[in-house]
């Protein structure tokens, strides 16, 4: 497959109204956005999955193209993965890939994938950061990983906005999967107060949670932060 030819199947699949749409909720203006469905991109990456190496190579030179990028990689090996998650997730500049580049194969190497959640949660870049928190996200709210989430949400710089968000959204589904020691993450003292907020708020979104759950979120909100 060459470039061309990747570029003719998605112009083949764009929605202008869809690319208009997405494009606003990007929110950068510098991200160039053909307008192709995630469906239809999920469909293409199922295709290419043995394409990655040329995918790879082309430029990120438009949104979908990076989209497709992380979806292929979302199906490698670990070793494979290990190998190229540096490059992939240096390419990351907006909350939309982040959060769906999510490669199955963490699930079964948690521990052995620890070390670049680490080294990435110190990196400088917003969205190498929030994708450490959103991998945590996929696949480390369990019990027996909830001391390194805690230890990972105590060590990152959450000051930008993406990574904030990330990070309430992590502790809302530890919150949600494990209430009494999502609750004492938040009383700990290790998420700043505009994250403190974002996660009860996520939190008290879901229908996962009971009403009276959500009270007492609320009532320590209140608490805390009088």
């Amino acid at each position: 497959m060459t470039y061309e030819e990747l570029l003719a199947r998605l112009f083949a699949l764009s929605d202008e109204g869809y690319r208009a749409f997405h494009k606003k909720l990007l929110k950068n203006e510098e991200i160039r956005v053909i307008g192709v469905r995630m469906p239809a991109l999920r469909t293409l990456a199922r295709e290419w999955k043995g394409e990655f190496s040329s995918l790879l190579a082309f430029p990120d030179e438009y949104y979908e193209v990076t989209v497709l990028k992380c979806a292929v990689a979302n199906f490698l090996p670990f070793g494979e993965l290990c190998a190229v998650c540096d490059a992939l997730v240096g390419r990351l500049d907006n909350w939309a890939v982040c959060d769906m580049f999510a490669p199955a194969c963490i699930a079964k190497n948690r521990e052995a994938f620890k070390p670049f959640i680490l080294r990435y949660l110190s990196d400088p870049r917003v969205f190498v950061r929030r994708f450490a928190l959103t991998t945590l996200l996929h696949f480390y709210v369990r019990e027996e990983e909830l001391g390194f989430v805690g230890t990972c949400l105590k060590n990152a710089d959450t000051s930008p906005y993406y990574v904030s968000m990330a990070a309430a959204w992590l502790t809302a589904e530890v919150l949600i999967g494990f209430y009494a020691q999502g609750k004492a993450l938040l009383t700990s003292g290790i998420l700043s107060e505009a994250t403190f907020r974002r996660a009860v708020r996520k939190a008290c979104e879901s229908f996962r949670l009971s009403d009276a759950q959500k009270e007492e979120l609320r009532a320590l909100k209140c608490h805390i932060l009088r």
